[in-house]
């Protein structure tokens, strides 16, 4: 473990979610830190100026004059890039961003990662916000914004992380999984499906990564596996350590009874190991986020945190900034911004909804916007993605000519899809002509669902000015 106060650490592309997190975690422990980015604007650049980091705007090898002790070189940086060309020719000791937070952060802890194609954010919130609630005081990155601590990181004294283990690639010099830097004692897996397109070829390649993640869980750690994916069962073999299953099937080891839906929250009994556990309310909808919760009470059940804290604890959660977020509601039209865009993710967060609002008209509008999601081989999935939606919109491919032609998605033959299977679905080629449509069409009682991993072109403010400027009820 580093010293405090003794390193000047440089973070190339600094204002990146998870970079801007790392760069005010070492600030706080005391270290010199300062960093660069070609996208300095806010939120993210005020966040670390209030935090007294040094932001130099664009890359010039300048910046690295003097030199620093540690340069952390972000993910989205390339050969090519003149300060990763200084670093590289000055011999300036350089890290990635997931091996820092092992260095500097992990090392010596009890460290939780929760992993899986979906469900990682909510799950990492949901399982800090319990041990937080027991009195735990743990520490965590988390790759999205809990409102119950209105940032997606902490660094504590405790002797807990929790840590959100992304199967993507870790930097230009390190091609492997960013999961295998975070030193797991527990693991969970929520699910396996073929993703990030750009990195992996197939789905043998994302399974084989999580084997590998699997088998580096000591014999006195904990592999929690999510009973309903036959694709996480099959990890079970590689686990050296405790293995507990969740799921809706009687036969998990932490099983969900009794569910009931409402509009504003979920019950449901906790079952553990064929026993009652405990009886439970959470502010959230979806059988997903019925799997998340039970992911994370065996993970905190692991980490002595007991059954009344944990049933105290959940009705407070606060969700996070973009999971199905109420942006506004505007003469009982209700406004949703989401970040899914997976097609398993777009369908269990419209479940979700639907599962809230059994009777009312639901508007999905989606946003390709992903490697995975701009291309053809998801094309059938996502035709499935949009069952529990009264009506869909697909806008255009975001940067489509990232995507090789004869790769790239067709929205035309997916509204075609859905149009098949009796669901209205059209294709609007702006976001205006989307806004002016929503504005015309959607009625009191309606919840519109905005699903995009980006800005959308400001597309949730600008419905909601549209409708505040008169809609028909």
């Amino acid at each position: 473990m580093p010293e405090k106060n003794t390193e000047n650490i440089f973070l190339i592309a600094i204002c990146g979610t998870a970079m801007g997190s790392l760069a005010a975690m070492l600030k706080n422990r005391g270290y010199h830190v300062s960093g660069s980015d070609e996208h300095v604007y806010p939120p993210m650049s005020t966040f670390l100026k209030s935090q007294g980091i040094k932001i130099y705007q664009g890359f010039d090898e300048s910046h690295l004059e003097p030199a620093p002790d540690l340069v952390i070189i972000g993910n989205a940086m390339s050969r090519g890039n003149p300060e990763v060309e200084a670093v590289l020719e000055r011999k300036i000791p350089y890290t990635s961003s997931a091996d820092a937070l092992k260095q500097f952060f992990i090392q010596g802890k009890h460290s939780i990662v929760v992993s899986g194609t979906h469900g990682k954010t909510t799950t990492s919130s949901l399982l800090a916000w319990i041990l937080e609630s027991a009195g735990k005081d743990p520490g965590f990155m988390i790759g999205g914004i809990p409102k119950n601590f209105n940032q997606g990181f902490k660094a504590s004294d405790s002797d807990l992380f929790v840590v959100e283990g992304d199967e993507y690639d870790t930097a230009f010099f390190d091609k492997a999984a960013k999961f295998f830097h975070y030193l797991p004692e527990t693991v969970i897996i929520n699910n396996i499906e073929f993703d990030h397109a750009d990195i992996y070829d197939n789905l043998d390649q994302i399974k084989l990564a999580f084997k590998r993640l699997v088998n580096l869980i000591p014999r006195n750690g904990l592999f929690l596996a999510n009973i309903e994916d036959s694709n996480v069962m099959k990890l079970v073999p590689a686990a050296f350590s405790t293995m507990q299953t969740f799921g809706l099937k009687p036969d998990a080891y932490w099983f969900a009874n009794n569910i009931k839906f409402y509009e504003n929250h979920t019950c449901f009994d906790i079952v553990k190991d064929g026993k009652l556990f405990s009886t439970v309310s959470i502010p959230l909808s979806g059988h997903h986020n019925i799997l998340n919760t039970l992911a994370a009470t065996g993970a905190a059940f692991f980490y002595g945190t007991t059954a009344e804290q944990i049933k105290q604890a959940l009705p407070k959660f606060q969700n996070i900034v973009k999971r199905l977020e109420v942006k506004a509601v505007i003469n009982g039209i209700t406004i949703y911004d989401d970040f899914a865009h997976h097609p398993s993710k777009v369908k269990s967060t419209i479940n979700g909804l639907r599962c809230q609002f059994p009777n009312q008209k639901i508007w999905a509008v989606f946003e390709p916007r992903t490697s995975t999601s701009k291309r053809k081989i998801m094309e059938n999935e996502y035709a499935a993605a949009f069952d529990d939606a009264d009506k869909t919109i697909i806008a255009p491919l975001y940067l489509p000519q990232k995507v090789e032609a004869e790769e790239r998605l067709s929205v035309e033959s997916l509204i075609k899809k859905i149009n098949q299977k009796n669901k209205e679905a059209y294709y609007i080629s702006s976001v205006e002509e989307i806004v002016n449509f929503l504005s015309e069409k959607a009625r009191s009682g309606d919840h519109i669902l905005i699903m995009s991993n980006g800005g959308f072109d400001n597309i949730h403010q600008r419905l909601i000015d549209k409708l505040k400027g008169g809609n028909k009820p």
